[in-house]
């Protein structure tokens, strides 16, 4: 190779690893491809992604506390978690109670509201959380928010853990159980419609909600003030109906350590027109992803880029 060609080409690897470098990776956490997270999560990632300078993609995990833990570690640059998750994290309570507080947690954003689900079989018997008693039920997996919003559920019913026969799976393997006769509830924390439930109903296994209401919600309520009052509404999923449950909220959180300017650019681009219309079109979650439920129930500190964006936009002063 003549020196000119060598210098030519010298220029032209400096200038892709120039590129490269300025090139962000922005992985964000979700959950189980059959739950909510996943696919709004890629809804996010596609809408973030701006070519040459933000590479967004979205992958599967556990949930919230495996993204939490994620996020602190710096595996991942963002992740999806449950509010209450968040909240426990950044202040070393609840479920990182002993644990060292996750003080570089900061806000993105909130999203939507995540609706505990309990399902059974239609004509199952099992009417309130108490009637769980003796039964089979899953719980969902290590490092997931529903596990830990089922035994707070199961606690305010007056159920211990011991009192069923818990299974530690995820929604798509409960549901195949739950179809097939070898389990008979199974708990779901995320937005509605969750496709694991969606294709259960749709399958011709008749499936009910138990509801989440009266004296021991309200109690569970008044101790944790980040559950809300949330209805499902009728045929949400096929032939169910309407139920009344409690929900958390949905949070896109990442790390004090990431620049601010990245932040700033998720953010702004996460509102504009054009990303704002894709997520309403792509999930019945998506309608709820508006800059104005964007600052609602956030229980840590807003990362600074993202403050500064909802600063512009007048949401926060």
């Amino acid at each position: 190779m003549n020196i000119k060609k060598w210098a030519v080409a010298a220029t032209a690897v400096l200038a892709f690893a120039g590129a490269a470098h300025a090139q962000q990776f922005f992985r964000i956490g979700t959950g189980g491809t059959a739950g909510t997270y996943y696919p709004v999560g890629g809804m996010i990632a596609n809408a973030v992604s701006q070519p040459g300078k933000i590479v967004a993609t979205a992958q599967a995990s556990n949930g919230s506390l495996a993204n939490v833990n994620a996020v602190a570690s710096g595996s991942m640059e963002a992740g999806f978690s449950q509010s209450d998750v968040a909240t426990w994290a950044y202040t070393g309570t609840g479920a990182f109670e002993g644990k060292p507080k996750v003080a570089d947690l900061r806000m993105i954003a909130n999203l939507y509201p995540e609706s505990i689900h309990l399902v059974v079989k239609k004509g199952s018997g099992i009417k309130t959380v108490a009637d769980l008693k003796g039964k089979r039920v899953a719980l969902d997996e290590p490092g997931s928010g529903t596990l830990i919003n089922a035994r707070m559920v199961l606690a305010a019913w007056g159920v211990k853990e011991s009192d069923i026969k818990p299974d530690y799976i995820k929604p798509n393997q409960a549901g195949d159980k739950l179809k097939d006769g070898s389990l008979d509830a199974f708990f779901f924390v995320g937005g509605a419609p969750a496709g694991a439930i969606a294709e259960l109903a749709s399958s011709g296994v008749g499936i009910e909600l138990v509801p989440l209401t009266g004296a021991p919600a309200d109690a569970l309520r008044k101790q944790n003030p980040y559950f809300a009052v949330d209805t499902i509404a009728a045929n949400t999923y096929k032939d169910v109906a309407q139920v009344q449950t409690l929900a958390v909220g949905a949070q896109l959180v990442t790390s004090a350590k990431i620049p601010a300017e990245t932040v700033y650019e998720i953010t702004k681009a996460m509102y504009s027109e054009q990303a704002q219309k894709a997520l309403q079109a792509g999930h019945a979650k998506g309608k709820f992803i508006t800059r104005e439920n964007a600052v609602q129930g956030v229980g840590i500190p807003f990362h600074p880029g993202a403050e500064k964006f909802y600063k512009e936009a007048g949401l926060i002063k």
